[in-house]
């Protein structure tokens, strides 16, 4: 190779992963670096396929064995990294479920503390009408255009559910990227001043002077989580991937409050019960448990034939709209 020629340009592919589990009510998230990264590890030549990669260095990692995986999506932009390098990475994240924590280990977050304003089991968080809606409502009205500004207020009302529009839980990606393009969240504006002083200097002045709460991530990481959450939550409604959460035997108030968890919504006691009655996704143990407030409650399990005797019908879940 001359002095004058460039490296050769090489590809790295690197796996992320999005590691979901379920613990004292709470949907957590495994994460590194004080919980500002995902994990991720490069997919290696000895691995057999991408997923079997991932199982391999996630289980390694973190002890425990991943049930249901997924892959959510593959990005390679040139400049993702903001780093000049011959080398082109290219990123795949994949949703992976992993069975009820015993403690609270390590790196393991509440994704809630990523996006405050995703729980609603206890009605509209408070951070929706005193921040968000208030900062959206600036955003509109910084545009001239009033096709821009309905265009933009039609976007806040629908996927923040505000001015009687309903809140739609598998909104997390779209409610994450309208308070990105706000100008909102922290990610944003480091891309901006990243971009240097001669592109941010008119957008400088644009930007709104507070963050909305929620703990921020490297890269696009929270982004990735975002689409996690709301592949899953989706995914619950008509797969039954909630089981992979759970322990092996189970009362039908924990199965309810954890896809409440994930929901980030309550459901109706009742039509849960017979939901997964008439879907027979659940048999008796014919054993109980006193750990419980009350009398002893019975425990069942997941009916693994169920699988096998038919096809998942899509069925939606009795939720509480709030």
């Amino acid at each position: 190779m001359t002095s004058t020629q460039r490296p050769a340009p090489s590809i790295a592919v690197d796996l992320i992963a999005v590691l979901a589990a379920v613990t004292d009510g709470a949907p957590r998230v495994m994460t590194l670096k004080s919980g500002s990264a995902l994990p991720s590890g490069p997919f290696e030549l000895e691995h057999r396929s991408l997923q079997s990669g991932l199982r391999a260095w996630v289980e390694q990692k973190t002890q425990h064995p991943l049930g249901y995986v997924e892959q959510l999506y593959t990005f390679a932009d040139k400049d993702r990294t903001g780093l000049e390098s011959t080398q082109r990475t290219i990123s795949i994240s994949y949703l992976g479920l992993t069975r009820a924590l015993d403690d609270a280990e390590a790196g393991w977050r509440s994704w809630y503390e990523y996006f405050p304003w995703e729980d609603h089991r206890e009605g509209m968080p408070a951070i929706i009408g005193a921040t968000i809606a208030p900062a959206l409502e600036a955003w509109v009205s910084a545009t001239r255009s009033p096709a821009q500004r309905q265009a933009r207020r039609q976007r806040a009302d629908v996927t923040f559910g505000l001015n009687d529009h309903a809140w739609n839980e598998e909104l997390t990606l779209q409610r994450y990227e309208l308070l990105y393009e706000a100008m909102l969240v922290p990610e944003s504006r480091r891309e901006i001043i990243e971009a240097g002083e001669g592109a941010s200097s008119r957008t400088r002045n644009k930007m709104p002077e507070d963050c909305i709460a929620g703990q921020d991530m490297f890269a696009d990481h929270r982004r990735i989580l975002a689409t996690a959450i709301a592949r899953l939550r989706a995914k619950i409604k008509y797969r039954p991937v909630v089981f992979e959460l759970m322990p092996p035997t189970f009362t039908l108030l924990q199965l309810q409050r954890c896809v409440e968890a994930l929901a980030g919504r309550t459901v109706h006691k009742q039509n849960f019960r017979r939901l997964m009655e008439a879907q027979e996704l659940v048999e008796e143990t014919g054993e109980t448990t006193s750990e419980t407030i009350g009398r002893p409650a019975k425990l069942f399990r997941f009916r693994h034939a169920v699988l096998a005797e038919r096809a998942m019908v899509g069925s939606k879940l009795p939720l509480a709209r709030t």
